[in-house]
């Protein structure tokens, strides 16, 4: 994800929290399909090497509950092409999205903040592959109160931002704000700059009316700002797309890009 921070500034912000060079650990040097997550990637080699015989490279298709609310966290997911969408749903079945979670992060934070479950619910948004990690290993690393604790730490506080900012952005501002807002959310997370989803999850992801992302995406469209049809969104002009979007957007990129190391994912 591109900052506002030079790289070598938020690479030397990244390094002064771990506590050692990333450049043995071979995700860190690109020599490794974990480097496409950036926790793993930004780890430094002996951390990494542990954890490294108990990651497992497994597909989520689209749709697919990660966890639901409430259940046992059994594994944690490191995303490396996929985006999976943290929801809260209501007693009627109603649900909004309270973060995305993509090559930044990991699904599953309850459990290492001294929770077993959670009151979310995790679906994946656009289908990719995750590494998946037993939660009794995690908790082990976690507890040693190394680099990985501290990294893990650091991306909980950028998650908890986004989530405070998305209850404030669904409150006040408007559903195409909204929608520009969870685009450029998204794709800061994939390594595309296309999304395939329907209007009717859109709007059960930002929970508000079909008739209204219809409006909004419309007139995304006809300003030449997006590109939609049959379910695929392409972002063609994300300069334009930036400036429309609410101040919610910069106020989540800044803390992720503050808190988390500028790993290039490969």
């Amino acid at each position: 994800m591109c900052g506002t921070l030079g790289g070598e500034e938020k690479g030397d912000l990244a390094f002064a929290v771990l506590g050692e060079t990333m450049s043995a650990n071979p995700a860190a040097s690109g020599t490794d399909s974990t480097s496409r997550n950036h926790l793993l990637a930004a780890l430094p080699a002996a951390d990494y090497e542990r954890l490294r015989p108990d990651l497992e490279l497994v597909p989520l298709p689209l749709g697919m509950a990660v966890y639901e609310s409430g259940g046992r966290l059994d594994y944690v997911y490191f995303p490396t092409d996929c985006i999976v969408s943290l929801l809260y749903v209501m007693k009627s079945g109603a649900s909004a999205e309270i973060a995305v979670v993509g090559y930044e992060g990991l699904v599953g934070v309850a459990l290492f903040m001294g929770g077993e479950s959670t009151t979310s619910r995790a679906v994946v948004q656009s289908a990719g592959n995750a590494y998946r990690l037993p939660s009794k290993i995690l908790k082990r690393e976690f507890e040693h109160s190394g680099p990985l604790q501290h990294l893990l730490l650091r991306y909980t506080q950028a998650l908890i931002t986004q989530m405070a900012q998305t209850a404030v952005c669904n409150r006040h501002h408007t559903v195409e704000q909204q929608l520009a807002r969870w685009l450029l959310l998204s794709l800061d997370r994939l390594f595309t700059n296309e999304l395939k989803m329907t209007q009717e999850l859109i709007a059960n992801m930002l929970g508000v009316r079909r008739e209204g992302v219809t409006e909004a995406a419309g007139k995304l469209q006809t300003a030449g700002m997006i590109q939609y049809n049959r379910g695929r969104i392409k972002v063609l002009d994300r300069p334009r797309l930036e400036q429309q979007v609410c101040e919610c957007y910069a106020v989540v990129k800044r803390e992720t890009d503050r808190l988390l190391p500028a790993t290039t994912a490969a």
